[in-house]
């Protein structure tokens, strides 16, 4: 079972080292149908890399989504590996985003050969500040021949990679205009809110494209896995290319391209369709969750509850609150 794990020191003898209590953070949750699907490909032999619940899952998230296409991958960093490489990102590209994010999003940058640029995020709901955003892109950069270059490193900024943290969506359409003026690409990291909005409109079609993750400490999980989504057709066909090995020919062995094995399995798109048949619930629930802490620490000294924007619908894939003070109540005891 995957989970994130925190360590806590608990009390101990005078003298004796600290003992460590492990707290998972997000613990998946199997409730509905994934033992039936599950066995069902079992039974069917449908067990690889293709099968009717992959089609299913796609076709499903897609339509969840809005966009008009989808492409499971084997994970989230691999959505954003290929997500860059079909927005024809490469070596010595500049690509912006978030500071406050898991490394994959750096990682994936790195992948293609690009450099990243990490813009701060915001204090009120702790995304990609858009007014940062725009500051650099506009101050730090200078426009010369229908290209955008950063005035300090002179390589060429091609895209904006925001990331929809904790789950709760970038403020979008400031980020969106400034790339449509400079012709950027944007790429929603949203794989940690599947559920999310944005003024009304669902996160992870805001962009050119999006991925998701499906992690075990996701929202819903498929164990690994991931999903690019975008309304780009010529993006989803080469995303399908390169994830499936590059084949040029359905029978014989040509590559014209280098490719991956980023194709996610049919057993894993089997729990991902019985997951995603209980997303609303696994969303009511986490936005419960999130109501009553956000009441127990309302008035709690040095604590500033985590916050949702009047134009954001926050999945809270996990709680976090934000600490003024150093101290724990374990350190202050001690």
């Amino acid at each position: 079972m995957s989970k994130d794990i925190v360590s806590v020191p608990t009390s101990s003898e005078p003298g004796a080292p600290a003992a460590e209590a492990l707290i998972p953070l997000s613990v998946p949750e199997i409730r509905g149908n994934e033992w039936k699907y599950t066995k069902e490909c079992l039974d069917t032999n449908w067990v690889s890399s293709i099968g009717p619940f992959v089609d299913r899952f796609e076709q499903e998230l897609a339509a969840r989504v809005g966009t008009g296409y989808a492409v499971a991958t084997v994970n989230g960093t691999a959505a954003l590996h290929v997500a860059l490489l079909v927005a024809g990102i490469g070596p010595d590209d500049e690509v912006l985003v978030s500071t406050l994010t898991f490394i994959a999003s750096a990682n994936a940058i790195r992948y293609v050969g690009a450099w990243p640029v990490f813009v701060d995020a915001e204090p009120d709901y702790w995304q990609m500040d858009p007014q940062k955003t725009t500051d650099f892109l506009e101050k730090g950069c200078r426009w010369n021949n229908g290209e955008l270059r950063n005035r300090r490193t002179g390589r060429r900024v091609r895209a904006i990679l925001p990331v929809h943290i904790l789950g709760h969506p970038v403020d979008m359409d400031p980020i969106l205009e400034v790339a449509r003026k400079y012709g950027l690409a944007v790429i929603e990291d949203a794989t940690e809110s599947l559920g999310a909005k944005y003024k009304g409109r669902m996160g992870g079609h805001l962009g050119d494209a999006a991925c998701f993750s499906f992690n075990g400490n996701k929202i819903i999980t498929t164990g690994g896995g991931g999903m690019l989504v975008t309304d780009k057709e010529e993006w989803a066909l080469k995303a399908k290319y390169l994830t499936t090995q590059a084949k040029d020919d359905p029978v014989e062995f040509r590559h014209d391209a280098v490719g991956y094995n980023y194709r996610l399995t049919n057993i894993q798109a089997a729990m991902g369709c019985a997951q995603f048949e209980v997303l609303d619930e696994y969303v009511n629930t986490k936005r419960r969750i999130a109501a009553t802490y956000t009441e127990a620490l309302r008035d709690v000294p040095g604590i500033t509850p985590m916050r949702e924007a009047s134009w954001a619908f926050s999945i809270f894939r996990l709680y976090r609150s934000s600490w003024m003070r150093h101290s724990l109540a374990w350190v202050a005891g001690r």
